[in-house]
């Protein structure tokens, strides 16, 4: 067997997501590539000739590639399925914008978001919000899939000396053009990569009222997240949102403040190691999956934690 891996990078490094994918792609079992495709990524190529368990980078530089458009990633993908019997991406806004139109052109059917490798051809995926676990078998020749990261550690990022192979780029499709990416500027660490989220929901009542998070995440080194409904209220950006429209993470401690626990929302974050929820609702679904939880109004809560941290 042989398996290409979708590396997801800013050019000049991997995003860790990559890693996670690539020890799904290692439970498959056979020999691993790494596709890094872009525009001046060769830095990204380097850093992933580096990772342990890959056999050889495929580095597509062009113009093209900038911004990684769906519509010219699937092209360059499908120019290379045929020499494997796995395509991989993390289940990332990354991997999700290309991996469907990719499928699509090769008419295989992708397996989306997959939480355990039973062999080559049977996998395990959520299904109903994670609520269930379904077990799926592909005779796709080539088989898509999707990766959810928080399922799989992350392989080692130094140790390997994979040969770094320069490939050419599917021929520009001309349906869409990159024209700028604006994201949050933060100090703090990004929060698909925290061990420490501390997240807010409806019960935060306003945007200002974050700020009592902001100062306990600053004193814990933890990341800043919220629930759809305190998003959708315009309360925080869109990058804040955790859930199964959102972002899913499995941090080692995930504090959940003012958040009911919609089946969505506990989608995103219910693997974390461990779970605090703090809310004044006795009766809030969060608390069915907490490990430790706090019937307190965050009001008073959430300041007295600060003053102790």
């Amino acid at each position: 067997m042989s398996i290409l891996v979708i590396a997801e990078h800013d050019n000049a490094s991997l995003i860790g997501a990559t890693l996670n994918t690539v020890t799904a792609a290692q439970k498959i079992g056979g020999n691993i590539d790494l596709l890094v495709a872009g525009n001046s990524c060769s830095e990204a190529a380097k850093a992933a000739s580096e990772v342990v368990g890959i056999s050889r980078v495929l580095h597509a530089d062009d113009t093209s590639l900038e911004g990684q458009l769906a519509e010219n990633m699937a092209d360059l993908i499908v120019s290379l399925a045929s020499n494997y019997t796995h395509v991989l991406a993390a289940a990332t806004t990354f991997g999700k914008n290309f991996m469907p139109r990719a499928a699509a052109l090769l008419d295989v059917s992708q397996i989306s978001e997959i939480s355990e490798v039973v062999s080559a051809d049977t996998f395990v995926r959520p299904v109903y919000a994670g609520n269930a676990m379904a077990k799926v078998q592909s005779s796709d020749s080539i088989k898509l899939i999707t990766v959810r990261t928080t399922k799989f550690e992350a392989a080692a990022e130094t140790g390997g000396t994979a040969a770094i192979e320069t490939i050419n780029a599917a021929a520009d499709t001309q349906m869409s053009r990159f024209i700028g990416l604006s994201t949050s500027v933060s100090e703090r660490v990004e929060l698909t990569s925290a061990a420490i989220v501390i997240s807010g929901g409806r019960g935060m009542q306003n945007g200002e009222n974050f700020h009592m998070l902001d100062s306990v995440a600053d004193k814990l080194g933890a990341a800043v997240g919220a629930s759809r409904a305190a998003v959708d209220a315009g309360f925080v950006p869109n990058d804040y949102q955790v859930g199964q429209t959102g972002k899913v993470i499995a941090p080692d401690l995930y504090i959940a403040v003012g958040i009911s626990g919609a089946i969505q929302h506990l989608a995103g974050m219910k693997d974390s190691k461990t779970i605090v929820a703090i809310n004044k609702d006795s009766e809030a679904p969060i608390f069915q999956v907490a490990d430790y939880g706090l019937v307190a109004d965050l009001f008073e809560a959430v300041p007295e934690l600060d003053q102790a941290l």
